[in-house]
Order: C-alpha cells, then structure tokens, then sequence
C-alpha cells in the first residue's frame, strides 16, 4: 500500500510500524512532503496517468477538498467515534493542529493575535507560508473569515515588517535563535522545543488558538484498497489515535491522552465549508502582501 501524507515521521512511523506488526505481511510504503510539495507530486501523478497512492493524509481540510473535487479520493470512511465536526462521507479527521503564537524569552507576550502588528514586534514577527504548510492555510482562512481580522491583519503584519519562513518549525527555530521575537506556529513544534531547551514560550493568544484538523481519505482508485481501508480503520480507532496522541500530535478522538495544552485553553475553528471554495483566491490576496505563488 502507497500512503502520502505530510505528517510528520514522528507521528506517522510509529503508526505505520505498529499497523504493519497487527497486520503481517502489509507494507506501507510512504511518499511524505511538505503540502505544497504533496500537491505537486498530486498533481504530477494526475498528469501522467493517475493517482499512484492509495491513501492520502492530509494536513487541513481545504487541501483534502481539492482533492476531493478532482475524484481522486473520497466515497468511504469507516465507522468511528470521531466527532462529525471533523468528518464528512469522504474524509475524516484523525489528528489536530493548533495554531500558537512563540515569543523568545523576554520579549512580550501577545495576550490577542492583534498584538503581533504592534510596535512591540517592528521587525520581529515570522510566519509560515500558507502555500507550503497546510496549518498556515487554515490560519489564512480563519484570519480571513473573521471580522475583526481579516485580509488587512497579514497587510498589517507585512507593514510592521514580519517575514515569511517556509514551515511552522522553521518559525519555531527562528524565534529559538532568537532570529525572531515572536511567530506562528504550531503546539506540537513549540512544545517539543522548548522541552528540549529552547528559550521560548508558548502562547495561546485571544479569540484563541486556530483548530486545522488533518483527514485521512481513501483513494478513488486504489490498487490496494482492502489494505487502505484497514490502515484507514487502525488510524482512526482507539488504538491508533491513541498511538497519535503518544507521538506527540493531538489526536481527533475525544478522550485519548494528548501533548501539552493550558487549562481552559482557548480554541476558535475555521468554517471550512465556506473555504473550500476561496483557497485560490486567499493566496492569491495572501501572495499580493507577502509574495510567492
């Protein structure tokens, strides 16, 4: 079985290895990127024949959609307990990022999002790219949806001289480094940092920390589907999100032990309905502001 994913091998090597010791004899070969690199090898599949895998382990929902709308995945999903907040009929959410702000310690520490444009943070602020990582795409679209943000909040950051990076952990280190002040990152990058050491903090700043939840889909064509769907059904059962969850990502099923998360933390989500349909045309109003494409 072929999987493509833009997890990272933390999470999804140890997922592989325990399907692979319940199920002797399956091999799960893996093809793992980057977003905007996963979309390109998509891409160069569908023009030279057809999708080669036979799973696909998205990042974000908006990227799974785009997949979705080529019918190159979709039609099954198997029975969970996973919220329907994170499921449809065609993909269905195994894992969650959230959205952080990082400050290197010392420098302030943003209490709303709005607090990155300040004075405080003149050329000191790094963002991930949304056309490379799939959690800055829904941070994109989120930004995007709410009223008191919008497209003007990347405008204002680009003006208070904030750079763009490729990843979240590429802000990460920066702000380790101190190259930065502060940034946009993910829990499950800040968090494994600073225990390893690094002099930063974690912030979870108002309305809240931005939920992307990563689906998992079978392919429209899969050579190996008996065994996709197996591998789909460990993913999002207990025993898999439970091994999610002791990788170090947070895992979609309610109740299972997860990494680090403040008490009362709070937690704001995409309307990804209503984005499935705007992705282009955000990055190409992102890209305006920041560059690329």
């Amino acid at each position: 079985m072929t999987l493509y994913t833009c997890v990272s091998d933390s999470t999804i090597q140890p997922v592989i290895k325990q399907f692979e010791a319940q199920h002797p004899g399956h091999k799960v070969d893996v093809f793992r990127a980057p977003t905007g690199d996963l979309n390109a090898r998509v891409a160069g599949d569908a023009r030279s024949g057809g999708l080669k895998a036979d799973v696909i382990w998205a990042c974000d929902p908006l990227t799974m959609q785009n997949y979705l709308d080529q019918k190159l995945v979709g039609g099954w999903t198997p029975q969970s307990d996973i919220p329907a907040r994170v499921r449809t009929n065609d993909y269905v959410g195994v894992a969650t990022l959230y959205l952080v702000a990082v400050t290197r310690k010392g420098s302030p520490q943003p209490k709303a999002w709005a607090d990155l444009t300040t004075e405080e943070y003149v050329g000191g602020v790094a963002v991930p790219d949304p056309g490379t990582a799939a959690s800055a795409l829904g941070a994109l679209g989120y930004f995007a949806q709410n009223p008191d943000y919008g497209i003007a909040f990347y405008a204002a950051l680009k003006k208070n001289g904030a750079v763009q990076v490729g990843t979240p952990d590429n802000v990460t280190t920066g702000v380790a480094q101190g190259v930065y002040r502060a940034g946009i990152t993910i829990a499950n990058s800040a968090y494994p940092a600073q225990k390893k050491g690094s002099p930063i903090n974690v912030v979870w700043p108002a309305p809240g920390a931005i939920a992307i939840y990563g689906p998992i889909a079978l392919a429209t064509h899969a050579k190996s589907s008996t065994m996709a769907k197996d591998f789909i059904s460990y993913v999002t059962s207990k025993g898999g999100q439970t091994l999610i969850g002791a990788s170090g990502s947070y895992p979609a099923l309610p109740g299972i032990p997860s990494p680090s998360m403040p008490a009362s933390a709070p937690v704001v989500f995409p309307d990804w309905s209503a984005l499935g349909s705007q992705k282009k045309t955000l990055l190409k109003d992102y890209q305006k502001i920041f560059g690329g494409g």
